[in-house]
């Protein structure tokens, strides 16, 4: 199988004032040269920017395609992978001021709200203008008449997202839509949703909210960290929601919490523990009333080191997703 690899910048619609940079790594069919419909698409949101380190483990982990390439590497080539690095930056600090309409200057969340469901929402935006971009490119540069897709699986990808360090701001957002929002979707959705499915590239991205909420499978929090509360979500009523949600399906969504004693060892930054600590119990205490539908697992990686920037970026590479 071959692959599409590029970085755009891509608006969020088009009256958006900035762009967001993203990389990905797409499925292409060796012999059409289309777009294929993956197994499963793996969206990673991205840190603060890290500048002028002089550490070359720092420097290539913070590039966005080759996230996206070890994204594939760690999941499988049936895989799409999506890096998404925030549209706007107040120096350093990463802002997802469309995905989280509260955060601050620094881009720290006051709350979690789920009205409008803006990530889910911008998510859905942000993967249709790219995929438009690439297929508008594959025509141009292959030369075909249209921009076809091939079709491989007959159900919608599942989800996998990954935040790493502040990029977990969007995670929590995401369980606060998923936990709050009504995705039953009414009789007239349902007809769209039928409509859509007989168009050839409804199973290659997620077309609604409603679409992307339900394909979710797997939440991966990645050596998350604040300067201020609020790098892991602790709103009970969210996780409790979710799990009795999956009580009526037959489907079932994974929390995967990742980290390292840059994070969970930080002294300064107590709260950070403190958070994770009381998202793990609510967790484990959902999955039993699930019936095992919520999963969660913990991963610490090199304890025995000292607690410096070059492990938070090494977590990327060391990543056990099994």
């Amino acid at each position: 199988m071959d692959r599409w690899r590029g970085v755009l910048n891509v608006p969020l619609h088009p009256l958006a004032r900035s762009c967001y940079r993203v990389a990905a790594s797409l499925c292409l069919s060796p012999t059409s040269k289309t777009l294929i419909v993956p197994s499963a698409n793996a969206i990673f949101f991205g840190r603060d920017r890290v500048a002028g380190t002089g550490n070359e483990v720092v420097e290539r982990l913070s590039d966005l395609q080759n996230i996206a390439e070890i994204l594939v590497s760690k999941i499988g080539g049936s895989v799409n992978a999506w890096v998404i690095e925030a549209s706007d930056f107040n120096g350093p600090f990463a802002v997802y001021k469309d995905f989280i309409p509260s955060v601050n200057q620094r881009g720290e969340p006051k709350l979690y709200c789920p009205d409008g469901y803006p990530a889910s929402g911008s998510i859905v935006s942000l993967l249709s203008s790219f995929l438009e971009e690439v297929k508008s490119h594959i025509v141009r540069q292959e030369a075909l008449p249209s921009p076809g897709i091939s079709t491989s699986h007959c159900s919608q990808p599942k989800i996998l997202i990954f935040g790493f360090s502040k990029g977990g701001t969007v995670l929590n957002q995401i369980v606060t839509e998923l936990g709050f929002s009504d995705i039953e979707l009414s009789r007239d959705e349902l007809m769209e949703e039928k409509k859509i499915s007989m168009e050839e590239d409804i199973h290659i991205i997620p077309r609604t909210k409603e679409t992307l909420l339900t394909s979710i499978r797997e939440i991966h929090y990645v050596d998350v960290g604040l300067n201020s509360p609020g790098a892991y979500i602790t709103d009970d009523g969210a996780i409790e929601k979710i799990s009795k949600r999956l009580t009526q399906v037959d489907k079932g969504i994974c929390f995967i919490l990742h980290g390292t004693p840059r994070q969970w060892r930080d002294s300064r930054r107590s709260w950070i523990c403190d958070e994770k600590d009381k998202l793990v119990n609510l967790l484990e205490y959902e999955a039993q009333r699930s019936g095992g539908k919520l999963q969660v697992c913990e991963k610490f990686y090199f304890a025995d080191r000292s607690p410096d920037l070059q492990i938070h970026f090494e977590i990327i590479k060391k990543l056990d997703v099994s």
